[in-house]
């Protein structure tokens, strides 16, 4: 029984990888689609290949989920809970991506942990100090990005101080976006692909399969990064709109200032070990870019349905771990 639900979560893992590959990485190539910097189609190609090789270059992320949330050596019911998890999360990413709301994966994979472990095991089963840091990082990303977006395009704004400057050099910008949509694909990569990575060995772990803790097996790596890159090749279109088009209306200069932002804060979280929302993030950054432009310009009805999502999606995501957890319960 162990191994078929281990197969099961591994599974479910790559299905939560796939739907993040058109749910979050959409994000990453708004704001170039929505300035014609790339064609859709050339956008999800290079979002898709710089996603796998983000994918492949790091590990610190998955570790964090693997260890930082709670013991595998001492999850109760270990596979159960992985697997309501997962298919909480799973469930919440489809329900936001019909609604085109871009929501968080990484904050519905968390949030849905907590819900199952909790179920399970009460609040004392959760590993509070690794918990708390994971939670202010994706409260203090996006407040990073929202500033740091402000400052960027300030300076853009100061460099090119006239408004028939910034209009010439859009094309010039327009180009440098295929190579900042790449860095932010990559970003993207680096950070997402590796939550899943760790759900998987978490659950390899609690069933006795992967001794090693400290360590990602390469298979797992690989397959994530697989998933990834096919379900960003499978496009987000809804996500598109409504990041490209629907915060603030976005030229080229906009969109390089917002995707230095926002890749400079995944990069920093990566390094940190840190999982960050890259919706969040990416949505955050254009915000503060809009904001330095024209703040009558930003579409702030649109920031708000983020914002109320962004609160929600915790809670709501724990609750249906909590309750897949009992359903799964009943037949396992």
């Amino acid at each position: 029984m162990a191994l078929v639900i281990t197969i099961l979560i591994v599974i479910g893992a790559l299905v939560f990888d796939f739907i993040n590959g058109f749910h979050d990485t959409a994000n990453a190539i708004a704001t170039s689609v929505s300035t014609k910097a790339l064609k859709p189609h050339h956008a999800i190609i290079l979002a898709a290949v710089m996603n796998f090789i983000g994918a492949m270059t790091f590990t610190g992320v998955a570790k964090t989920i693997t260890k930082d949330i709670v013991d595998p050596f001492t999850l109760q019911n270990g596979s159960i809970v992985i697997l309501a998890a997962l298919t909480a999360a799973i469930a919440w990413n489809l329900i936001t991506w019909y609604y085109g709301v871009p929501s968080s994966s990484s904050h519905a994979l968390i949030g849905s942990i907590a819900g199952a472990v909790i179920a399970v095991a009460g609040l004392g089963a959760l590993n509070w100090a690794g918990f708390i840091k994971i939670i202010q990082a994706l409260i203090i990303s996006p407040l990073l990005a929202f500033g740091i977006g402000f400052v960027v395009y300030s300076i853009f704004k100061a460099v090119f101080r006239k408004n028939h400057q910034l209009t010439k050099t859009n094309s010039r910008f327009r180009r440098i976006q295929i190579a900042t949509a790449a860095l932010q694909a990559y970003s993207h990569g680096t950070n997402d692909a590796q939550k899943a990575m760790g759900i998987i060995t978490l659950a390899l772990i609690a069933n006795g399969f992967h001794t090693r803790p400290g360590t990602i097996p390469l298979w797992v790596q690989f397959s994530c990064a697989v998933a990834m890159g096919i379900g960003t090749s499978a496009g987000g279109w809804k996500i598109v709109k409504t990041v490209g088009g629907k915060i603030m209306k976005i030229r080229p200069v906009n969109g390089v200032a917002a995707d230095l932002t926002s890749a400079a804060i995944i990069f920093g979280a990566t390094y940190l070990h840190l999982p960050v929302s890259t919706t969040h993030v990416i949505s955050s950054s254009i915000l503060g870019v809009g904001s330095a432009h024209r703040v009558k310009g930003v579409k702030w009805g649109t920031a708000r349905m983020m914002l109320i999502t962004w609160i929600i999606t915790l809670p709501i995501s724990a609750l249906l771990a909590a309750i897949m957890y009992l359903i799964y319960d009943l037949f396992f």
